[in-house]
């Protein structure tokens, strides 16, 4: 870590364990007893070891890692001759001082031994003090070194009757690799005994030696490697410089902030080097030799997690619906489904391995007293007593962690005895019963740290029952899960109730996974459910989980007693956050504003892409016997980033010491959710059988050169095993980004690279000029933008269909006109010949006084402006139609135009938009054949992923452009839409003004008073 970290991992063994105590030991198997008399029994200060030694008898240890239990009691069968003899010794009180410690490395096999102590007061004693050591989660992440120091520590308890470490003891840990001739040599240049049946001396077999007989029998060539490669084969010390720069650029995740995790500097790197450099000379120096280096690369330091996670770091106040919770499924059988055994056992070691959820399949019980029991119902399993499973679950449920225990019944058993399930529930659990809601937090919170009564006393637990007809006292107990059957997503969200919670079989949740993938995940962000394996794995076989943990699924149970990949994927998980049973599940699948599909390749809003190479560089104690070797290294997570059975290294045979692989970085390129997505490292003998594996969640996942210690099948830690690894971490970046990705990421570098390489052009003689561009795509045509003529009244006026109309409409009012005219001569003849026939004879005078004269002049003069205004009125009228008719034509005429403006317009969209088609399929067509040709990729799977993760990049490329197309061809339309509503609105207004223009005219001549007459 870039900040120096204490991995404070040791719990301090009591005094009394460290001092020690003599028991009498006994062992009961069916066809073996086994009793050891007067045994001195010790715990190491580290707390790795209870160990034992009686007198003219091999001593012997149980490593308390594989510790699953201590507990009070235990005596054998009655009436058998070990019973008689303890008996016989110890009396009446012998269960009251009797310890029962159970271990193995899984759930199934557990090895039991039982000690006698002096009293019941020491028996009290050491009980108290062997529990508060075991399950040490931290001490099962301990660093190479420190391992190297409990193997060593081991064999030093492995005396043989005179007190002393056998050789051949010592020579069996190399025997995997090397001759025994080998070991003996070496350990005679120590200056050890090295006779196959000869012994050596505690105080002369320190650490020291063993470990310098480690480095003899197997040395690390492929350090040696990377040592030269740090000093680039100059020198046997790496300078101050040369660390610091090998941390920074290798040892450091580069996406981490450089503000909670600051570069190393010279003081960081020094502080390093002087705590594990041995040589004063070099540590004066200020430099590091290959012990050195070594030495850090294999301890605490140099871990391959963040230790830190290993603590209970997350926030544990949220609602329990955002948590996964360590699950089991009918927790009691120990083995298959049909015609299997149920064990009481079973529970204590599945909530002690840290379960948090457990299956309790009640049913009624047959006998006289009629007790209910716990089996398979219909199923041909063996029964055990309700009743003693809750004695177990009283014993063992806040054992190795202090958060809720849920228990899911499932309720087979009448109203009589649902009463002794309550009874028992209540008067053995007692106080650790949650007997209703806590004030603080109602159901519809439904927190995961419930406080309980007294400062010590842990969480209480909850319940889950599975049926309609309970009985009320039963009843009352359900408060914070309430299970129903499931309706539907709409029907849940409508409901809205936080604490109902369903049960899906894998086969019936993966089918809503395929069909409303999003619909679940958002129905777990609100309430939990609860995944169980399909009724037809009766081997007990286990579904993969990761598909539900992505949908966000909260009880994911898994069957305990089979230690198969899903499982290990399992224990895996759950071993950060102290192995409390809960991780909070990342943000976007607790937060109702933020959407997550399951399935989907793109990168979740907010989390970046991450990329991962792991190069598997060699192994240590891999096997025990001679045996050809191998590594595979898988991921999971979303179905997008899950890939297995692809990575595997060479074989190296018949070498289980210490095989060096070195094989090219398995890569993968593209982890779209690393919060979701686990390393798992499997290594293989050449007949397939598991030797080790390891499961590391990528999120607190450390780069660099790292030893990973390995772990059984059922995920219990293993000793000496351990692979050598370079992982590489980064930011996920698309192809072709590379570049721009290294200048934002650091500027200067970026440029002064770029100045390097021109300089040394120069230097060569290369002068500078411009990059020649392999343009394997055509490129981007772009036709010149349309340039419109605007559509004007003069412009349409001078079209030939308005000319035509023009025309036509002249020649009617010339018409018109002419028959006006022809109207006014009529009747100017005819008033003309009547005043002649008037006034014929008559002078002036005459006329003057003649009142007939003047009546005919009025009449004449009234006829004539009649006739004028309906002329004028007519002109008008026509004028007006005409106008009108213009109008409608000069609106077709430019609509026309427009309409043909706008099909102009979306021919060349089309055409752009084919052009951009065929662009795309060309790119696709280039990327297939790109990837096909690529010599890098080994492997059809690697191709595909290649393809696929290119295709991804295109098709997000190319809906951009697409997006960024039609928003500028919409733009182009409204604008030309725009246009042509205005001029629509131009020539409106136009005739609009000719036509107000004789409205005013007609209005004008109405008000007129003046009487038209003929001159």
């Amino acid at each position: 870590m870039t900040k120096k970290f204490e991995f404070n991992w040791q719990i301090p063994v009591p005094e009394p364990l460290l001092q020690g105590a003599v028991f009498d030991r006994w062992t009961e198997e069916k066809d073996n007893t086994e009793l050891e008399q007067n045994c001195l029994f010790k715990v190491d200060e580290y707390g790795f070891f209870i160990y034992w030694k009686s007198e003219g008898k091999d001593g012997d240890v149980i490593e308390l890692c594989q510790v699953s239990d201590v507990r009070s009691g235990g005596v054998p069968k009655p009436e058998s001759k070990l019973s008689t003899n303890l008996f016989n010794k110890h009396g009446e009180t012998l269960e009251d001082k009797s310890l029962t410690i159970c271990s193995g490395t899984d759930y199934i096999n557990i090895n039991y031994q039982h000690v006698v102590c002096p009293d019941a007061a020491t028996a009290k004693v050491w009980l108290d003090g062997l529990r508060k050591i075991t399950h040490n989660v931290k001490a099962n992440n301990v660093c190479p070194m420190t391992c190297l120091k409990k193997h060593w520590m081991r064999l030093c308890f492995l005396t043989d009757p005179r007190g002393k470490v056998p050789v051949k003891v010592v020579a069996r840990t190399f025997a995997s690799g090397k001759t025994e001739k080998l070991v003996y040599q070496c350990l005679s240049e120590l200056g050890l005994p090295s006779g196959k049946n000869e012994a050596m001396e505690k105080e002369a077999f320190t650490f020291d030696k063993f470990y310098a007989l480690y480095h003899k029998i197997c040395p690390r060539n492929d350090i040696e490697e990377l040592f030269r490669s740090i000093t680039q084969g100059k020198s046997d010390r790496i300078n101050l410089d040369q660390f610091v720069n090998f941390l920074n650029e290798k040892q450091r995740d580069p996406r981490l902030n450089e503000i909670l995790y600051p570069l190393y500097d010279d003081k960081r790197a020094l502080e390093i080097i002087t705590d594990y450099e041995q040589n004063e000379e070099a540590k004066n120096d200020k430099c590091l030799t290959k012990d050195g280096l070594i030495r850090y690369l294999m301890s605490d330091e140099n871990a391959p997690v963040f230790l830190d996670r290993l603590d209970q770091y997350m926030d544990m106040d949220q609602p329990l619906a955002h948590y996964y919770i360590n699950s089991s499924h009918n927790t009691y059988l120990s083995g298959r489904q049909f015609g299997g055994k149920s064990s009481v056992e079973m529970y204590r070691q599945v909530l002690l391995a840290g379960c948090r959820c457990v299956e309790l399949d009640c049913w009624d019980g047959k006998g006289e007293d009629e007790e209910p029991i716990i089996t398979h119902g219909m199923a041909m399993c063996t029964d055990i007593l309700f009743r003693d499973v809750i004695y177990a679950l009283r014993d063992t449920a806040f054992v190795t962690s202090d958060c809720p225990v849920i228990l899911s019944f499932e309720n087979h058993c009448c109203k009589a005895q649902q009463y002794k399930l309550a009874k028992y529930c209540d008067e053995i659990l007692g106080d650790l019963l949650l007997k209703e809601p806590l004030p603080d937090h109602p159901p519809e919170e439904v927190v995961a740290e419930a406080a309980a009564a007294g400062e010590e006393a842990p969480p209480p637990v909850a319940y889950t029952g599975s049926t309609t007809n309970v009985h009320p006292w039963l009843s009352s107990m359900v408060n914070y899960a309430q299970p129903i059957k499931f309706q539907g997503f709409e029907e849940a969200e409508k409901k809205n109730i936080y604490h109902n919670m369903s049960s899906f079989a894998e086969t019936t949740g993966m089918n809503y996974l395929k069909s409303q993938a999003m619909d679940f995940v958002n129905y777990n962000k609100r309430q939990m459910s609860r995944i169980y394996p399909k009724g037809t794995r009766a081997d007990s076989s286990n579904y993969m989980p990761q598909v539900f943990w992505n949908a966000g699924c909260q009880m994911v149970s898994l069957n305990f007693q089979t230690s198969d990949l899903p499982m290990q994927l399992n224990q895996g998980k759950f071993e950060y956050n102290g192995n409390c049973g809960y991780l909070l599940k990342p943000d976007f699948m607790r937060r109702a504003d933020r959407s997550f599909d399951p399935f989907a390749d793109a990168p979740v809003d907010g989390v970046i892409a991450a990329q991962c190479s792991v190069q598997v560089i060699a192994g240590q104690f891999l096997s025990d016997k001679k045996v050809g070797t191998y590594v595979e290294v898988d991921m999971y997570g979303l179905p997008s980033d899950t890939i297995r059975k692809e990575f595997r290294t060479r074989m190296v045979p018949a070498n289980g010491l210490n095989p060096v692989y070195n094989e090219e970085p398995f890569l993968f390129r593209k982890v779209v959710l690393p919060d979701l997505a686990v390393l798992r490292f499997g290594v293989y003998d050449e007949s397939g059988k598991l030797l080790g594996q390891r499961i590391l969640p990528l999120d607190g996942l450390q780069a660099g050169y790292r030893h990973i210690s390995l772990r059984t099948e059922a995920n219990f830690p293993m000793s000496l095993p351990m692979l050598f690894v370079n992982i590489e971490l980064k930011i996920y970046v698309p192809d072709g980004f590379e570049d721009f990705m290294a200048a934002l990421s650091d500027p200067r570098a970026f440029m002064g690279a770029a100045k390097e390489r021109t300089d040394n052009m120069k230097a060569m003689g290369i002068e500078e000029s411009a990059p020649e561009k392999k343009v394997t795509i055509e490129e981007k045509k772009e036709e010149p933008p349309l340039v419109f003529e605007p559509i004007t009244v003069e412009s349409l006026r001078q079209e030939k269909g308005f000319l035509k109309t023009g025309r036509k409409q002249q020649k009617e009012l010339e018409t018109m006109r002419k028959r006006h005219a022809k109207e006014k001569m009529a009747m100017q003849k005819q008033q003309c010949a009547a005043l002649e026939k008037m006034i014929k004879g008559k002078n002036k005078e005459q006329l003057s006084g003649d009142a007939a004269f003047r009546t005919l002049v009025t009449e004449q003069s009234a006829a004539w402006s009649e006739l004028v205004g309906r002329q004028r009125v007519e002109e008008w009228a026509s004028a007006r139609t005409r106008l009108h008719e213009q109008r409608d034509l000069l609106r077709k005429m430019m609509e026309q135009t427009q309409l043909a403006q706008m099909k102009q317009l979306e021919a060349k969209h089309d055409r752009e938009l084919k052009e951009m088609n065929a662009r795309q399929a060309k790119i696709s067509m280039e990327t297939s054949k790109e990837v096909a040709n690529d010599k890098t990729l080994k492997t059809k799977q690697e191709k595909d992923r290649r393809l696929r993760e290119k295709k991804q990049n295109n098709t997000k490329k190319f809906m951009d452009e697409r997006k960024t197309q039609i928003i500028k061809h919409t733009r182009e339309k409204e604008k030309l839409k725009g246009t042509h509503d205005k001029q629509l609105e131009e020539l409106s207004k136009d005739v609009d003004n000719l036509i107000e223009m004789y409205k005013m005219e007609e209005s004008e001549f109405e008000m007129a008073t003046k009487t038209e007459f003929l001159a």
